[in-house]
């Protein structure tokens, strides 16, 4: 049995859902269906996400919604039309969405959430209601019903394992299961949705849960590449890769597959397939517990804007027991995740994805290190990008560091801090976000050759 997931592109008029369901009919062992919510059918389209989030802030504000209701009725009316489906579809999603407008808007979170997660769970109707419209044998299926249970608040929103055993269930279940992305339900019955990029956690989900074959996420993309080709032209296709491959480049920037969508199919070792929903043939890029990393040690370079640094110096700091759980701490308590711990000495630098601080707060992150660890010199430095190089095979390959360095010498830039993960399996590079594409191409010409085919 597989599982397989079509993102918003792939689902975003009449034309894809068509592709999806010939992708479907293919393979009889295509037995589940995550769906994400219409996306962007050209470049200067809308999301329904984004449709629906408006929607919602408008709502809160108690301003009149009419015309942004009608807009997002009007996405799924035309993609119905067009696949000659008849209005008790729309009916149904137009009362759907009526309902969750009304909802308690006392917790402005919850009521976005509910709005937001109609996308997905309208569009897995109007797509179930297409397929049995073409003779198949196919069911919606509501995540609460099924039994995808999520963490309650305040916790950041994730799966509970205790909801696997409700979700294996769905395997007894004849037919075509069309099963909406995004969102679950805590124990309580309230809704909650993964961050954005979410369908693709469900997807894996119902993967591990059901011990399916195959997890399948079909894009937009024939694969993922050995870097971004809006940057380096041409880029290598990847055949395969490994879990921590995936997640390393996922986290570094790489949009194709969501960065915490890995980890149910890597603890239950579901092989994953990233496939074109407009090219299915294409083999894809498969992603595995482990490969053959001899002949290529790094598998692909990424990079990530929207850093900032943290640097305290003091003077044997290296003698001061707890120095440094202390100054986690103090971020742990201004309620911001850090990314990378860089050490010297008398110095440290702790990375910060700059979305989460404000002026406010980084004076208050200074004045408190400067108080209460006593620190010789503390500031913080913003517009900061991380290039990451990746590959299993890094930890056996001798030079490679230096290779990195002299290429990112040769592009004429300078380093500012250097990081390698304890599992040697990513290089981390900070750099000025103006030097971020020079690198990346100067990287990429050091480490690939561009007739290459990684295996």
């Amino acid at each position: 049995m597989k599982v397989c997931k079509f993102g918003g592109t792939s689902v975003a008029s009449a034309e894809q859902i068509k592709k999806v369901a010939n992708i479907v009919t293919a393979d009889p062992s295509r037995k589940v269906v995550v769906v994400s919510a219409p996306g962007k059918r050209f470049s200067e389209d809308e999301k329904v996400t984004d449709l629906l989030i408006h929607l919602a802030e408008q709502a809160l504000k108690g301003e009149n919604t009419d015309w942004e209701l009608e807009k997002v009725i009007d996405r799924y009316r035309l993609i119905a039309t067009e696949l000659d489906l008849s209005d008790e579809i729309i009916q149904i999603i137009e009362q759907d969405l009526r309902k969750r407008l009304d909802f308690d808007r006392n917790d402005a979170d919850l009521f976005m959430d509910n709005l937001k997660a109609s996308g997905e769970d309208n569009n897995a109707k109007l797509i179930a209601a297409y397929f049995s419209h073409i003779g198949l044998e196919a069911t919606y299926v509501c995540p609460k019903e099924a039994g995808l249970l999520v963490t309650n608040r305040p916790e950041r929103v994730q799966a509970l394992p205790a909801g696997d055993e409700r979700l294996a269930k769905l395997r007894d279940q004849p037919g075509i299961i069309v099963f909406p992305g995004f969102f679950g339900y805590t124990e309580d019955g309230t809704l909650r949705t993964f961050n954005r990029g979410g369908s693709d956690i469900t997807g894996s989900l119902l993967a591990a849960a059901l011990e399916a074959e195959l997890y399948e996420n079909f894009t937009d993309v024939d694969s993922v590449f050995a870097a971004n080709p809006t940057i380096v032209d041409n880029p290598i296709a990847i055949d395969k890769m490994t879990y921590r491959e995936m997640r390393e480049l996922a986290y570094a920037g790489f949009s194709v597959f969501h960065d915490e969508a890995l980890m149910p199919a890597f603890r239950r070792s579901v092989p994953v397939c990233i496939k074109n929903t407009n090219n299915p043939d294409a083999p894809g890029t498969m992603i595995v517990k482990e490969r053959n990393h001899s002949t290529h040690p790094v598998i692909g370079i990424a990079a990530d804007s929207g850093f900032s640094t943290l640097f305290v110096d003091k003077y044997l700091m290296n003698q001061e027991i707890g120095f440094g759980r202390r100054l986690l701490q103090i971020l742990e308590e201004e309620e911001i995740p850090f990314e990378h711990t860089p050490s010297g000495i008398d110095n440290i630098s702790v990375i910060i994805r700059s979305k989460f601080l404000t002026p406010h707060k980084e004076a208050r992150i200074i004045q408190r290190v400067k108080e209460e660890l006593n620190a010789d010199d503390v500031h913080l430095h913003s517009n900061y990008s991380m290039i990451v190089l990746v590959g299993e095979g890094m930890r056996h390959t001798t030079g490679l560091a230096a290779r990195a360095a002299s290429a990112i010498a040769r592009a004429g830039v300078s380093i500012q801090m250097i990081n390698q993960g304890s599992s040697e399996v990513s290089l981390v590079f900070g750099v000025h976000r103006e030097d971020e594409n020079k690198i990346l191409k100067g990287l990429y010409e050091e480490f690939f050759h561009k007739s290459a085919v990684l295996r």
